[in-house]
């Protein structure tokens, strides 16, 4: 089962998502979780929310079920990229990002950078607001670990954000099995998560705003 999701996992969304509802379960959930949160990034759309959705049509599994595996194999997935990056250092981890196996997995020197600036501009709550923001989300942990970040903080921060995200596209799986046939879903979830991340990024830009806000009275 292994060698297979990994390879689906360089293909396409699509074919993750085919190979997910034709296997869903728990310990899949949480394989690919690890997955798409190490060093192979794909959308996470195309596993949790099908197995919510699974989940309401067949009653095999169960929404915190879900919540809890999920999040649980994004920290996982997160630790790998955090620790591989701590000990191969920043030299290595570009060398990778510029190379084609680096490539195959999603992975380039421009996505690094982007996650690296991001997180040199946040600093730790980075490693939350990041788990809820796409081309971020997955390659957050890589800067983290360059810059040594305390591991339990990098846990727990990785871990809010990861739930947080994951409660909210078990929310979609939820509503979409009471919209669209099994069919219609894959493109449901295509269609509903531009606008998922959007209304993420317009709270997290609020929260930040509340924040500095509160910040600079207390300055004054």
């Amino acid at each position: 089962m292994t060698d297979a999701f990994i390879s689906l996992a360089i293909i396409d969304a699509s074919a993750i998502f085919d190979y997910f509802v034709a296997n869903a379960g728990y310990l899949l959930v949480f394989a690919l979780m690890v997955v798409e949160s190490s060093f192979i990034p794909f959308p996470s759309e195309v596993v949790v929310p099908p197995a919510a959705y699974l989940a309401c049509a067949k009653g095999d599994m169960h929404l915190a079920g879900i919540i809890g595996v999920a999040t649980a194999g994004a920290i996982c997935g997160a630790i790998i990229n955090y620790y591989l990056s701590l000990w191969i250092g920043r030299p290595l981890v570009y060398r990778f990002a510029d190379s084609r196996i680096g490539h195959a997995c999603l992975i380039d020197r421009a996505k690094v950078e982007h996650a690296e600036t991001y997180f040199d501009r946040h600093g730790s709550v980075s490693t939350f607001i990041g788990r809820l923001i796409p081309a971020v989300r997955q390659l957050i942990s890589i800067p983290a670990g360059l810059a040594r970040m305390h591991i339990g903080k990098f846990v727990i921060f990785t871990g809010l954000g990861a739930l947080i995200w994951n409660c909210v596209l078990v929310a979609l799986g939820w509503w979409l099995s009471t919209q669209v046939s099994l069919d219609e879903l894959y493109d449901a979830v295509e269609r509903y998560n531009s606008l998922i991340s959007y209304a993420i990024l317009a709270v997290v830009a609020v929260v930040v705003i509340f924040i500095l806000y509160n910040a600079f009275r207390k300055k004054k």
